[in-house]
Formats: structure tokens, C-alpha cells, sequence
């Protein structure tokens, strides 16, 4: 039986372009759309280049919940991806997928995450705080940012001289290596690790 992903995303769309070309061609597990808050979010024109359906809600749309639940029943989606979402997930979609919602957090949790810890943010924290390891987070959400049960982490080093563009590099090389094995595994029932 076959799964379908809905990836949320708010920006460029890197992770989701990577997710979505490494499940092209999988007879079991398919991107089935991408979601959005921004209509002009570069992640948009990346899934149309690849075939995938999109869809734009507004903020006010994803904080009332119901139609985003909606809206994904009808397409039949089974999994969450949040690959650069910004906005809180509201709880009727929690309630609606337990433990079928994932995240990518670009730094090693618990430390550097919470609200207002995203993207480049994130990397100068890490670099500001003098730290010499940094990674990703890949985790199932919950009512809390980035306090959702931890599926997997992946580590770098960071070198005394690193600029946090630099950082960023190296996660971002993680990201592109582990988000999408970390889901099949997820969704084939095996262990994220």
C-alpha cells in the first residue's frame, strides 16, 4: 500500500527537492504534494518543475487547523514533512497525525532549538557560543518547538575559524544525506537509525 507524503515548507526548498527526487520512481512511498504559506516561496516552483501538486494556505488557515486536516485527508496524504516550515503546527493537526509529523532541526537538540531558532540563526548561535560540534535533529513535533521525541542525529565538527555560512555548509550536507532515509525508514517501519 502505497504512502503519501505532504512536505510544508516555507522558503527556497532545498530539503524538499532532495526529498522529493530521492522518493521519484519508489513503488511504496511518493510525495504527493507540497504546502506552503508563502505564494512566493521558491519551494513552490521546484515541486511544479517535478511533477509534484502544490497548495498555498494562509496563516490563517494553518492556525485554524481544520482545513489544512481537510485539506490533507482529501488527498489522501499519510505523513508530514516539515522541511523549512515556519509556522507553529497547529494541535487539531497534531491530533489528526500523532507521531506522523517530522521535523529537521539544523542543530543538535536540545540545545539552539526552540522558537525563533531556525536556519541561519541557528549556526550563529552555534559559532557564537564557541561550539566544536554541531548536526542535525530529526524528530517527530509536538505542542512544543522542537521538543518532539528525537529520531535520529547526524554530527559535524566545527573548527575554531568556521563562519556560521560555513556551519551551515556542513549541515546542510547532513540534511541532504539522512531527512530522506530517516523518512523511509520512518515509514517503512524500521528504525530511524
Amino acid at each position: 500500500m502505497q504512502k503519501n507524503i505532504a512536505i510544508f515548507a516555507s522558503g527556497s526548498g532545498t530539503n524538499a527537492e532532495n526529498i522529493i527526487r530521492y522518493f521519484q520512481g519508489n513503488k511504496t512511498i511518493r510525495v504527493s504534494l507540497v504546502v506552503s504559506n508563502k505564494p512566493d516561496a521558491f519551494v513552490l516552483q521546484r515541486a511544479e518543475r517535478l511533477g509534484v501538486p502544490t497548495c498555498i494556505l494562509t496563516r490563517e488557515q494553518f492556525a485554524r487547523g481544520g482545513e489544512v486536516v481537510e485539506l490533507l485527508r482529501g488527498r489522501g496524504i499519510d505523513f508530514i514533512v516539515l522541511a523549512g516550515f515556519l509556522l507553529r503546527v497547529p494541535d487539531e493537526l497534531l491530533q489528526a497525525y500523532p507521531q506522523r509529523i517530522v521535523n529537521i532541526h539544523p542543530a543538535l537538540l536540545p540545545k539552539y532549538g526552540g522558537k525563533g531558532m531556525y536556519g541561519d540563526r541557528v549556526h550563529q548561535a552555534v559559532v557564537a557560543a564557541g561550539e566544536r560540534e554541531s548536526g542535525i535533529t530529526i524528530h517527530y513535533i509536538d505542542e512544543h518547538y522542537d521538543e518532539g521525541t528525537t529520531l535520529f542525529q547526524a554530527t559535524c565538527p566545527v573548527e575554531p575559524d568556521d563562519t556560521p555560512e560555513q556551519v551551515a555548509q556542513k549541515v546542510h550536507a547532513l540534511e541532504y544525506e539522512h531527512y530522506p532515509k530517516v523518512i523511509e525508514r520512518i515509514l517503512l517501519g524500521l528504525e530511524a537509525d
